[in-house]
């Protein structure tokens, strides 16, 4: 998977935009209701990486099971991962990830003051 790629996969994710808060090497994809960052992608000691957002019990399973996924760099370890994108996931696994960080992210739907009693 190339990087612009999963920044165009990123993109798909309803008002979702591109960010380069540091640098060209770090793109940030965010929320546009709460700017919050679901998605980090960079290049690491020539290895184009992607940290993603992940509940902590999840993150512990992707870690066991993929070889490629590793604590977050440059992230909170618990709540964060690291994914090396150098071909030896499949797409659709990477996606699902995505999509996972995108929800853990996302803006809060407020709800509405409840109407007060008629009397």
């Amino acid at each position: 998977m190339d990087k612009e790629k999963i920044i165009d996969y990123c993109l798909t994710c309803p008002a979702a935009y591109e960010d380069y808060p540091f640098d060209e090497n770090w793109t940030a994809i965010r929320h546009k209701g709460n700017n919050k960052i679901f998605a980090m992608i960079y290049n690491y000691n020539g290895h184009l990486c992607m940290n993603l957002k992940c509940e902590p019990a999840r993150a512990d399973i992707l870690r066991s099971i993929f070889e490629d996924v590793k604590p977050g760099y440059h992230m909170n370890k618990t709540h964060w991962n690291t994914v090396i994108l150098d071909g030896s996931m499949q797409d659709d696994d990477i996606f699902e990830m995505v999509q996972h960080s995108f929800q853990l992210t996302r803006p809060k739907v407020k709800k509405g003051k409840a109407n007060p009693p008629q009397f």
